[in-house]
């Protein structure tokens, strides 16, 4: 999933900088989108590594 943030945010910046304004924020779009799920993610299994609770066994 970070390899495909990686890549949407790469073609957001070069389509923006080449002029093509609605790929370039339909891929940020989508970028913040990923983002917003894997720090939600990441927050969580932070919060359950903190409690104990070993899910990732």
């Amino acid at each position: 999933m970070l390899q495909l943030l990686i890549i949407l945010v790469i073609v957001a910046v070069v389509s923006g900088a080449l002029g093509f304004t609605r790929l370039s924020a339909g891929a940020a779009t989508l970028a913040k989108i990923i983002f917003a799920i894997m720090l939600i993610g990441i927050v969580l299994l932070l919060i359950l590594a903190f409690m104990g609770i070993a899910i990732l066994i």
